[in-house]
């Protein structure tokens, strides 16, 4: 899966010379956390979060008189508080790559580059509804982690089972490396058309252990 395929196309965007209290605003009405920063080309320059702009607003203990917040704020610019050099993915980038750069850099959202243009916004929201589709989060069925060793063939054995089980998989991920000596992965899968014990017999013979098994209803 490529970042164009989950990514906000045409963004919300605001200038350099935007006032703070106006993005804020922006941000509000659109109910978005951050906001690409584009020069009067159109070509991107930066991008602020809601974060940045509460940082930017006075601290509670400020000496300022009330009337004179606004009027600061008013005068405060993007450029300001805005970061400059903003990490950038291109609409062709696999969704683990931005998802590592995400987590790498501590940061919740990309700005979706195709050449020099600006065509789309990809955040953490977006990594996290992904994320539950993979593993089947909005399908009811039966959960199910097991533990394998950590060598090749070992996921190949556990779908042929449940698929000889009449299951049929609707979610898998996998979880690192477990044990002490790195040896052992967890699978987690979500299975239809089989109950649970049905389920637990088939894939026995070809795991390590059966870490966890319940049935989950998503229309409950």
């Amino acid at each position: 899966m490529l970042v164009r395929e989950l990514m906000t196309p045409n963004p919300v965007t605001v200038r350099p010379d935007t006032p703070v209290p106006d993005a804020l605003r922006l941000m509000r009405e659109r109910k978005v956390r951050r906001l690409p920063v584009v020069d009067s080309h159109g070509r991107l320059v930066g991008i602020v979060s809601d974060k940045d702009l509460l940082y930017a607003s006075p601290s509670p203990a400020t000496t300022l008189a009330v009337w004179e917040i606004p009027d600061i704020l008013g005068k405060l610019k993007i450029e300001k508080v805005m970061t400059h050099d903003v990490v950038t993915v291109s609409e062709k980038t696999p969704l683990e790559e931005a998802a590592r750069l995400m987590a790498d850099k501590k940061i919740g959202g990309l700005p979706v580059m195709q050449g020099p243009d600006l065509v789309g916004i990809i955040t953490e929201t977006d990594l996290f509804k992904n994320l539950l589709e993979l593993l089947g989060g909005r399908r009811s069925g039966v959960r199910l982690a097991v533990a394998v060793p950590a060598v090749k063939g070992e996921l190949s054995k556990i779908t042929t089972a449940i698929f000889e089980a009449g299951g049929n998989i609707v979610g898998i991920g996998m979880k690192g490396i477990l044990g002490s000596h790195g040896d052992t992965a967890e699978i987690v899968l979500k299975v239809q058309d089989v109950d649970r014990d049905k389920l637990v017999e088939a894939v026995r013979p070809v795991v390590s252990d059966i870490l966890d098994v319940r049935e989950v209803d998503q229309a409950t």
